[in-house]
């Protein structure tokens, strides 16, 4: 019988493993963390209105319902020609017929970085902007800053969204604890245009709510370094900070740049657009893992990463019945989020014919709730899945 290893315990993994048991196949999942994490409603743990647990999925849960093997145990080496893994601990995972690799992504370094906190980082950063935050709340005053990096090798792997959400969020945190006017907030970005790839008039949006909340703005200037006390540029101006938050741009994962794979000039996974790495027989990868192809305006999000998680599980169940028949990414390729602004939200939607980013106040927060709270439930198979989600 045809095995599967997928390696990753986020969106592409769990999907990958989710849907390649629908397909009756016997599939072993390796994650560095024993909980599948619901990054798009940790934007919330900063302000408190959520926990860590609250946005964590055990994945022993998961795999005891679905019924997949599942080793929690850091992945050390992958050798792509043999389809050899290595673990942390030492064993060897080997003898798979198919291994996809959907271990995410690394994040540009950049000077003084330990002098930042990032919601998209490692789930007890955003515990620990929590703390931060509440520290300052309690002292009463402060200046907080947060923003996010580029990539120019790689314009898809820009975690933007997230920024914008923790920031608006906070100040509507700072506002209903009376203490809004006591805080400077301040947004950057080293791009002229942070955004931009939800079109130009969704970046007139954004810059009218900076205006009308009284955040400051300082874009199109490159970091230099981030020090304990703020940000310093390349032109020598500098932001003061309390408490910064930045989300470095991606990179491609040290683990699968030294796996004798192709990869992009950004060391992500190059693959065709059946996420098959073209050259190695039985391997693929998606989500993060993988090189985007399509628009410069394409991003990485989750949707997409479960995308490609549904259509390998369908192209390796189509090749092993001899099934000529293969599943695409790329006509679901689009930007898709409900933006959450702490007291209501926006939708945006990219896509190659459209642009458009349409308020919803306050059922948009509670919209992106309901979707957090659909998330847990459908993949913990509670409630149905909804087709195309």
């Amino acid at each position: 019988m045809s095995r599967v290893l997928v390696l990753g315990g986020g969106f592409a993994g769990v999907e990958a493993a989710i849907y390649l048991r629908k397909q009756q196949i016997e599939v072993t999942l390796v994650s560095d963390r024993d909980y599948f994490y619901i990054y798009p409603t940790s934007i919330w743990i900063p302000t408190g209105e959520v926990t860590k647990e609250d946005v964590s999925v055990p994945l022993d849960k998961l795999a005891m319902k679905h019924g997949f093997q599942l080793i929690v145990d850091p992945v050390q080496k992958v050798d792509a020609k043999s389809k050899e893994v290595t673990l942390k601990s030492g064993r060897t995972l080997k003898d798979f017929n198919y291994v996809v690799l959907a271990l995410g992504q690394d994040k540009l370094v950049h000077k003084g970085m330990e002098n930042t906190l990032s919601i998209c980082g490692k789930p007890e950063e955003a515990v620990a902007l929590y703390e931060k935050l509440d520290e300052l709340v309690r002292k009463g005053s402060g200046k907080i800053a947060m923003g996010f990096g580029g990539n120019p090798k790689d314009t898809s792997a820009v975690r933007g969204g997230p920024a914008f959400e923790v920031l608006f969020n906070v100040h509507n945190y700072l506002k209903k604890k009376g203490v809004r006017k006591d805080f400077e907030l301040t947004f950057f970005a080293p791009m002229e245009k942070p955004g931009q790839k939800m079109g130009e008039k969704a970046l007139l949006m954004m810059d009218k709510m900076f205006k009308s909340l009284g955040i400051k703005k300082q874009v199109g200037i490159k970091i230099s370094e981030f020090v304990e006390d703020g940000i310093v540029f390349e032109d020598g101006s500098k932001i003061d900070s309390d408490l910064t938050m930045f989300i470095s741009a991606g990179t491609g994962h040290n683990i699968l740049s030294n796996a004798g794979l192709p990869l992009s000039d950004a060391n992500f996974v190059l693959t065709n657009e059946y996420n098959e790495i073209e050259g190695f027989e039985g391997m693929y990868a998606i989500g993060d893992s993988a090189s985007l192809m399509g628009p410069e305006w394409r991003a990485k999000q989750g949707h997409v990463a479960e995308v490609m998680a549904k259509n390998v599980a369908y192209n390796i169940n189509a090749h092993m019945q001899g099934i000529d028949s293969k599943y695409s990414y790329m006509e679901h390729l689009n930007i898709l989020c409900v933006m959450d602004t702490g007291n209501g939200a926006a939708f945006v939607y990219r896509s190659e014919k459209a642009g458009k980013m349409i308020p919803m106040p306050l059922v948009g927060h509670w919209m992106k709730k309901m979707w957090g709270w659909y998330c847990r439930h459908s993949k913990l198979g509670r409630i149905p899945r909804i087709p195309g989600m």
